[in-house]
Protein backbone atom coordinates (compact mmCIF):
# COMPACT_ATOMS: atom_id res chain seq x y z
CA UNK A 1 0.00 0.00 0.00
CA UNK A 2 1.21 3.34 -1.36
CA UNK A 3 3.27 5.42 1.81
CA UNK A 4 2.59 2.58 4.71
CA UNK A 5 4.80 0.31 2.69
CA UNK A 6 7.19 2.81 1.70
CA UNK A 7 7.38 4.16 5.48
CA UNK A 8 7.75 0.53 6.72
CA UNK A 9 10.86 -1.15 4.54
CA UNK A 10 13.11 -2.62 6.81
CA UNK A 11 15.59 -2.21 4.65
CA UNK A 12 15.94 1.35 4.77
CA UNK A 13 14.98 0.77 8.89
CA UNK A 14 18.08 -1.64 9.08
CA UNK A 15 20.28 1.71 7.89
CA UNK A 16 18.66 4.12 9.92
CA UNK A 17 19.47 1.66 13.15
CA UNK A 18 23.07 1.53 11.85
CA UNK A 19 23.69 5.28 11.74
CA UNK A 20 21.80 6.01 15.25
CA UNK A 21 24.22 3.25 16.78
CA UNK A 22 27.04 4.75 15.20
CA UNK A 23 26.81 7.79 16.32
CA UNK A 24 25.66 7.56 19.76
CA UNK A 25 28.53 7.60 22.68
CA UNK A 26 26.37 8.35 25.74
CA UNK A 27 23.21 7.84 27.57
CA UNK A 28 19.93 9.48 25.98
CA UNK A 29 16.58 9.41 27.09
CA UNK A 30 13.87 11.09 24.37
CA UNK A 31 10.14 11.61 24.80
CA UNK A 32 8.04 10.82 21.96
CA UNK A 33 5.04 13.04 23.27
CA UNK A 34 2.06 11.41 21.22
CA UNK A 35 0.59 7.69 22.17
CA UNK A 36 -0.01 7.34 18.26
CA UNK A 37 4.55 7.04 18.36
CA UNK A 38 4.47 5.25 21.77
CA UNK A 39 2.07 2.19 19.51
CA UNK A 40 3.91 2.29 16.56
CA UNK A 41 7.29 2.23 18.97
CA UNK A 42 6.09 -0.78 21.27
CA UNK A 43 4.10 -2.76 18.02
CA UNK A 44 7.17 -2.68 15.59
CA UNK A 45 9.51 -3.31 18.46
CA UNK A 46 11.66 -0.03 17.77
CA UNK A 47 12.80 0.46 21.11
CA UNK A 48 14.82 -2.75 21.30
CA UNK A 49 16.16 -2.16 18.18
CA UNK A 50 17.78 1.04 19.14
CA UNK A 51 21.38 1.11 20.90
CA UNK A 52 21.00 0.39 24.80
CA UNK A 53 22.44 3.56 25.68
CA UNK A 54 18.76 5.04 24.15
CA UNK A 55 15.69 5.24 26.29
CA UNK A 56 12.38 5.94 24.77
CA UNK A 57 10.11 7.56 27.09
CA UNK A 58 6.59 7.38 26.65
CA UNK A 59 5.29 10.74 27.06
CA UNK A 60 1.38 11.81 28.14
CA UNK A 61 -0.17 12.23 24.18
CA UNK A 62 -3.34 10.10 24.52
CA UNK A 63 -5.85 12.46 24.50
CA UNK A 64 -7.89 9.52 26.30
CA UNK A 65 -5.82 8.68 28.68
CA UNK A 66 -5.35 12.54 30.12
CA UNK A 67 -8.96 13.22 30.35
CA UNK A 68 -9.50 14.02 33.86
CA UNK A 69 -11.46 12.26 36.45
CA UNK A 70 -13.42 14.93 36.91
CA UNK A 71 -14.33 15.64 33.31
CA UNK A 72 -15.27 11.64 33.20
CA UNK A 73 -17.91 11.89 35.98
CA UNK A 74 -19.51 14.81 34.85
CA UNK A 75 -20.01 13.29 31.27
CA UNK A 76 -22.07 10.33 32.84
CA UNK A 77 -24.03 12.50 35.18
CA UNK A 78 -25.06 14.52 32.30
CA UNK A 79 -25.31 11.31 30.16
CA UNK A 80 -27.43 10.10 32.71
CA UNK A 81 -30.27 12.33 32.41
CA UNK A 82 -33.50 11.55 30.81
CA UNK A 83 -33.46 14.71 28.45
CA UNK A 84 -29.95 14.27 27.11
CA UNK A 85 -28.74 12.39 23.90
CA UNK A 86 -24.98 12.22 25.28
CA UNK A 87 -22.37 11.22 21.87
CA UNK A 88 -19.06 10.24 22.04
CA UNK A 89 -16.40 8.71 20.15
CA UNK A 90 -16.60 5.09 21.07
CA UNK A 91 -13.07 4.96 23.17
CA UNK A 92 -14.63 7.24 26.14
CA UNK A 93 -17.35 4.67 26.84
CA UNK A 94 -14.90 2.21 28.50
CA UNK A 95 -12.75 5.23 30.56
CA UNK A 96 -13.38 4.12 34.25
CA UNK A 97 -14.79 7.15 36.43
CA UNK A 98 -15.13 6.76 39.97
CA UNK A 99 -17.01 4.19 40.05
CA UNK A 100 -18.36 3.66 36.54
CA UNK A 101 -18.14 4.33 32.63
CA UNK A 102 -20.05 4.96 29.93
CA UNK A 103 -20.97 1.64 29.13
CA UNK A 104 -22.43 1.32 32.15
CA UNK A 105 -24.86 4.65 31.71
CA UNK A 106 -26.14 3.37 28.79
CA UNK A 107 -26.75 0.14 30.16
CA UNK A 108 -28.78 1.50 33.01
CA UNK A 109 -31.25 3.09 30.42
CA UNK A 110 -28.86 6.69 29.24
CA UNK A 111 -29.26 7.60 25.77
CA UNK A 112 -25.36 7.11 24.78
CA UNK A 113 -24.42 7.08 21.21
CA UNK A 114 -20.89 6.59 19.33
CA UNK A 115 -20.27 9.01 16.51
CA UNK A 116 -17.66 9.20 14.05
CA UNK A 117 -18.31 12.78 13.74
CA UNK A 118 -18.73 16.06 15.82
CA UNK A 119 -21.07 16.98 13.26
CA UNK A 120 -22.62 13.83 13.30
CA UNK A 121 -24.21 15.12 17.10
CA UNK A 122 -25.06 18.01 15.66
CA UNK A 123 -27.46 16.22 13.08
CA UNK A 124 -28.79 14.35 15.71
CA UNK A 125 -29.28 18.14 17.63
CA UNK A 126 -31.10 18.10 14.62
CA UNK A 127 -33.38 15.22 14.29
CA UNK A 128 -34.65 15.30 17.65
CA UNK A 129 -35.31 19.22 18.82
CA UNK A 130 -37.05 17.99 21.87
CA UNK A 131 -34.06 16.55 23.53
CA UNK A 132 -30.65 17.80 24.64
CA UNK A 133 -27.49 16.80 22.46
CA UNK A 134 -24.38 16.21 24.02
CA UNK A 135 -20.91 15.91 22.15
CA UNK A 136 -18.27 14.72 24.22
CA UNK A 137 -15.26 16.68 22.79
CA UNK A 138 -11.75 16.06 24.03
CA UNK A 139 -8.11 15.69 22.68
CA UNK A 140 -5.29 17.63 21.40
CA UNK A 141 -5.29 20.31 18.71
CA UNK A 142 -5.90 17.51 16.14
CA UNK A 143 -9.52 17.21 17.13
CA UNK A 144 -10.29 20.41 18.08
CA UNK A 145 -11.06 22.62 14.92
CA UNK A 146 -14.15 20.02 13.98
CA UNK A 147 -15.52 20.14 17.47
CA UNK A 148 -14.78 24.57 16.72
CA UNK A 149 -16.25 24.01 13.43
CA UNK A 150 -19.31 21.99 14.97
CA UNK A 151 -20.24 25.05 17.51
CA UNK A 152 -19.84 27.58 15.22
CA UNK A 153 -22.53 25.78 12.43
CA UNK A 154 -24.86 24.98 15.79
CA UNK A 155 -24.55 29.18 16.53
CA UNK A 156 -24.96 29.44 12.65
CA UNK A 157 -27.71 27.74 12.22
CA UNK A 158 -29.26 28.48 15.73
CA UNK A 159 -29.34 25.03 17.07
CA UNK A 160 -29.97 25.39 20.67
CA UNK A 161 -30.49 21.93 21.92
CA UNK A 162 -26.89 20.78 21.43
CA UNK A 163 -23.63 21.77 23.59
CA UNK A 164 -19.76 20.38 23.42
CA UNK A 165 -18.59 18.85 26.66
CA UNK A 166 -14.84 20.42 26.30
CA UNK A 167 -11.99 18.56 27.73
CA UNK A 168 -9.04 19.91 25.00
CA UNK A 169 -5.54 19.83 25.93
CA UNK A 170 -2.25 21.72 24.19
CA UNK A 171 0.69 20.33 23.63
CA UNK A 172 3.84 22.93 23.67
CA UNK A 173 2.31 23.41 28.02
CA UNK A 174 2.98 19.79 28.58
CA UNK A 175 6.24 20.07 27.52
CA UNK A 176 6.91 23.42 29.62
CA UNK A 177 5.37 21.12 32.18
CA UNK A 178 7.34 17.98 32.25
CA UNK A 179 10.83 19.38 31.87
CA UNK A 180 9.80 21.55 34.78
CA UNK A 181 9.33 19.25 36.99
CA UNK A 182 11.69 18.10 39.60
CA UNK A 183 11.80 14.53 38.89
CA UNK A 184 12.29 14.94 34.79
CA UNK A 185 14.53 12.85 33.02
CA UNK A 186 13.72 13.96 29.14
CA UNK A 187 16.60 15.18 27.63
CA UNK A 188 14.78 15.72 24.36
CA UNK A 189 10.99 15.41 22.36
CA UNK A 190 9.89 14.03 19.44
CA UNK A 191 6.80 15.90 18.58
CA UNK A 192 3.61 15.13 17.26
CA UNK A 193 3.12 15.72 13.76
CA UNK A 194 -0.42 15.12 13.31
CA UNK A 195 -0.89 18.39 16.09
CA UNK A 196 2.26 20.46 14.48
CA UNK A 197 0.02 19.73 10.94
CA UNK A 198 -2.53 21.82 12.08
CA UNK A 199 -0.59 24.16 14.78
CA UNK A 200 2.72 24.51 12.96
CA UNK A 201 5.89 24.79 14.78
CA UNK A 202 6.24 28.57 15.81
CA UNK A 203 5.81 27.34 19.68
CA UNK A 204 8.29 25.12 19.67
CA UNK A 205 11.66 26.92 19.23
CA UNK A 206 10.94 29.04 22.11
CA UNK A 207 10.45 26.03 23.89
CA UNK A 208 13.70 24.62 23.03
CA UNK A 209 15.90 27.72 24.05
CA UNK A 210 14.59 28.00 27.24
CA UNK A 211 15.06 24.13 28.40
CA UNK A 212 18.08 23.46 26.13
CA UNK A 213 16.32 20.43 23.95
CA UNK A 214 16.19 19.40 20.75
CA UNK A 215 12.65 19.12 19.45
CA UNK A 216 11.84 16.63 16.15
CA UNK A 217 8.90 16.71 14.52
CA UNK A 218 7.96 13.55 13.29
CA UNK A 219 5.61 11.05 11.88
CA UNK A 220 4.03 7.48 12.73
CA UNK A 221 5.30 5.44 10.58
CA UNK A 222 8.51 3.05 11.92
CA UNK A 223 10.65 5.22 8.94
CA UNK A 224 9.29 8.56 10.54
CA UNK A 225 9.91 7.38 14.26
CA UNK A 226 13.51 6.26 13.35
CA UNK A 227 14.86 9.07 11.06
CA UNK A 228 13.09 11.86 14.46
CA UNK A 229 15.16 9.54 16.87
CA UNK A 230 18.76 9.77 14.36
CA UNK A 231 18.40 13.61 14.13
CA UNK A 232 17.42 13.98 17.92
CA UNK A 233 20.57 11.99 18.76
CA UNK A 234 22.82 14.01 16.35
CA UNK A 235 21.36 16.99 18.04
CA UNK A 236 22.44 16.17 21.80
CA UNK A 237 25.64 14.38 20.72
CA UNK A 238 26.35 17.99 19.38
CA UNK A 239 25.17 19.86 21.99
CA UNK A 240 22.49 21.59 20.16
CA UNK A 241 19.02 22.12 21.09
CA UNK A 242 17.01 23.26 17.99
CA UNK A 243 13.43 22.73 16.49
CA UNK A 244 13.83 20.30 13.34
CA UNK A 245 11.06 19.12 11.04
CA UNK A 246 11.40 16.00 10.03
CA UNK A 247 7.60 15.65 8.78
CA UNK A 248 7.85 18.05 5.76
CA UNK A 249 5.07 16.07 3.47
CA UNK A 250 2.57 16.94 6.28
CA UNK A 251 3.93 19.83 8.81
CA UNK A 252 4.56 23.27 7.69
CA UNK A 253 5.50 25.98 10.10
CA UNK A 254 2.47 27.98 9.73
CA UNK A 255 0.56 25.31 10.12
CA UNK A 256 -3.21 25.21 8.51
CA UNK A 257 -4.46 28.89 8.52
CA UNK A 258 -8.25 28.34 8.82
CA UNK A 259 -8.49 25.25 11.25
CA UNK A 260 -6.26 28.22 13.65
CA UNK A 261 -8.59 31.02 12.47
CA UNK A 262 -11.39 28.70 13.62
CA UNK A 263 -10.18 27.68 16.80
CA UNK A 264 -9.09 31.35 17.70
CA UNK A 265 -13.09 32.53 17.34
CA UNK A 266 -14.60 29.73 19.19
CA UNK A 267 -12.04 28.88 21.68
CA UNK A 268 -9.66 30.60 24.23
CA UNK A 269 -7.22 29.38 26.10
CA UNK A 270 -7.37 28.00 29.93
CA UNK A 271 -5.61 26.45 32.87
CA UNK A 272 -7.30 22.42 32.13
CA UNK A 273 -6.11 19.52 34.37
CA UNK A 274 -4.48 16.83 32.73
CA UNK A 275 -5.54 12.79 34.72
CA UNK A 276 -2.27 11.82 36.63
CA UNK A 277 -0.51 15.15 36.56
CA UNK A 278 -2.39 17.76 37.76
CA UNK A 279 -3.77 21.33 36.62
CA UNK A 280 -1.20 23.06 33.64
CA UNK A 281 -1.42 26.61 33.56
CA UNK A 282 -2.84 27.55 30.07
CA UNK A 283 -2.63 24.13 28.82
CA UNK A 284 -6.17 23.82 27.41
CA UNK A 285 -9.34 25.22 25.90
CA UNK A 286 -12.61 26.53 26.64
CA UNK A 287 -15.33 27.90 24.70
CA UNK A 288 -14.96 31.72 24.23
CA UNK A 289 -18.05 33.75 25.87
CA UNK A 290 -19.19 34.32 22.38
CA UNK A 291 -20.31 30.48 22.00
CA UNK A 292 -20.49 30.03 26.34
CA UNK A 293 -24.14 29.03 26.06
CA UNK A 294 -23.05 25.93 24.13
CA UNK A 295 -20.96 25.18 27.21
CA UNK A 296 -22.50 21.65 28.49
CA UNK A 297 -20.73 21.95 32.02
CA UNK A 298 -22.70 25.73 32.46
CA UNK A 299 -26.02 24.11 30.58
CA UNK A 300 -25.88 21.02 33.24
CA UNK A 301 -24.43 23.44 36.49
CA UNK A 302 -21.55 20.36 36.58
CA UNK A 303 -18.82 22.24 37.37
CA UNK A 304 -19.02 21.57 41.10
CA UNK A 305 -18.03 18.52 40.36
CA UNK A 306 -14.90 16.87 41.80
CA UNK A 307 -13.04 14.01 42.14
CA UNK A 308 -9.85 11.58 43.80
CA UNK A 309 -7.74 9.64 41.47
CA UNK A 310 -7.43 5.96 42.41
CA UNK A 311 -4.57 4.97 45.02
CA UNK A 312 -3.64 1.86 43.18
CA UNK A 313 -3.61 3.22 39.52
CA UNK A 314 -0.28 4.71 39.09
CA UNK A 315 -1.20 5.89 35.22
CA UNK A 316 -0.38 9.32 36.09
CA UNK A 317 3.44 8.32 36.62
CA UNK A 318 3.11 6.49 33.52
CA UNK A 319 1.89 9.45 32.07
CA UNK A 320 4.88 11.75 32.98
CA UNK A 321 7.34 9.16 32.00
CA UNK A 322 8.58 8.24 35.23
CA UNK A 323 7.61 4.86 35.10
CA UNK A 324 7.18 1.87 31.96
CA UNK A 325 3.72 0.38 32.52
CA UNK A 326 4.89 -3.06 33.31
CA UNK A 327 6.42 -1.28 36.48
CA UNK A 328 3.11 -0.70 37.96
CA UNK A 329 1.82 -3.50 40.64
CA UNK A 330 -1.72 -3.96 39.27
CA UNK A 331 -0.69 -4.25 35.57
CA UNK A 332 -1.56 -7.49 34.13
CA UNK A 333 -3.47 -8.72 37.20
CA UNK A 334 -5.66 -6.22 38.81
CA UNK A 335 -5.38 -3.95 35.77
CA UNK A 336 -6.10 -5.57 31.98
CA UNK A 337 -7.68 -3.98 29.18
CA UNK A 338 -11.03 -5.96 29.73
CA UNK A 339 -11.36 -4.86 33.44
CA UNK A 340 -8.91 -1.13 33.53
CA UNK A 341 -8.21 0.87 36.45
CA UNK A 342 -7.06 3.46 34.75
CA UNK A 343 -7.50 5.67 30.78
CA UNK A 344 -3.95 4.09 29.93
CA UNK A 345 -5.16 0.76 29.76
CA UNK A 346 -8.26 1.47 27.76
CA UNK A 347 -7.42 3.98 24.89
CA UNK A 348 -6.49 2.34 21.96
CA UNK A 349 -3.13 5.03 22.14
CA UNK A 350 -2.25 4.35 26.07
CA UNK A 351 0.83 2.90 27.04
CA UNK A 352 -0.51 0.21 28.89
CA UNK A 353 -2.34 -0.89 26.31
CA UNK A 354 0.34 -1.05 24.08
CA UNK A 355 2.57 -2.96 26.61
CA UNK A 356 -0.35 -5.45 27.25
CA UNK A 357 -0.93 -5.94 23.67
CA UNK A 358 2.10 -6.19 21.72
CA UNK A 359 4.63 -8.06 24.11
CA UNK A 360 4.94 -5.84 27.58
CA UNK A 361 3.14 -8.30 29.54
CA UNK A 362 6.37 -9.38 32.60
CA UNK A 363 5.69 -7.69 35.80
CA UNK A 364 8.80 -5.60 37.79
CA UNK A 365 7.71 -5.76 41.64
CA UNK A 366 11.31 -5.46 42.71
Amino acid sequence: MKYLDEFSDPELAGKLIAQIKAVTTRRWSIMEVCGGQTHSIIRHGIDQLLPDEIEMIHGPGCPVCVTPLEIIDKAMEIASRPDVIFCSFGDMLRVPGSDKDLFRIKSEGGDVRVVYSPLDALTIAQENPDRQVVFFGIGFETTAPANAMTVYQACRLEIRNFSLLVSHVLVPPAIAAIMESPECRVQAFLAAGHVCSVMGTEEYPELCDRYSIPIVVTGFEPLDILEGIRRTVLQLESGRHELENAYRRAVREEGNGPAKAMLEDVFERTDRAWRGIGVIPGSGWRLSPKYREYDAEHRFAVTDIHTAESEVCRSGEVLQGLIKPHECEAFGTLCTPRNPLGATMVSSEGACAAYYLYRRLEVSHA
